[in-house]
């Protein structure tokens, strides 16, 4: 890579412009582990600003609009150069279902989902009882 290029946001993510938002998506989490200020062993004030630059880079490139003004703006012709993959369908930034594990978080939300439903069942069928005439 040239000196311009790791100063792009494809640089400081180490991925192509023609990268895919799922490769966007994987660069960054990859990389936020090395240089989280918390995680990694560089120093704090230069883990701090690479950190920066890379969630300053994600939150771009991980945005189909900035990211085409980003693009334009740099001169970048992703559209006119062969994609390794088809392009991504999904116009957000968060991950689709089949591509991420559930979070503990939303494990225990179905589970306490669950455990209404069954409540509710149980609720019914009391008062279903209780009130034969």
């Amino acid at each position: 890579m040239n000196q311009d290029q790791q100063k792009s946001y494809y640089g400081v993510l180490g991925i192509s412009p023609t990268a895919s938002l799922a490769e966007v998506r994987h660069a960054y989490r990859e990389l936020s582990k090395l240089y989280h200020p918390d995680t990694t062993r560089l120093s704090a004030p230069e883990a701090t600003e690479r950190f920066q630059r890379l969630n300053e880079a994600y939150s771009t490139l991980s945005n189909p609009e900035a990211r085409s003004l980003y693009d334009f703006q740099r001169g970048y012709t992703r559209y006119l150069q062969p994609l390794p993959d088809p392009p991504v369908a999904d116009k957000s930034a968060a991950l689709n279902a089949p591509e991420r594990p559930l979070s503990a978080g939303e494990i225990f939300a179905l589970f306490i989902l669950a455990l209404t439903l069954i409540a509710c069942l149980l609720l019914a069928v009391i008062v279903g009882m209780l009130r034969v005439d």
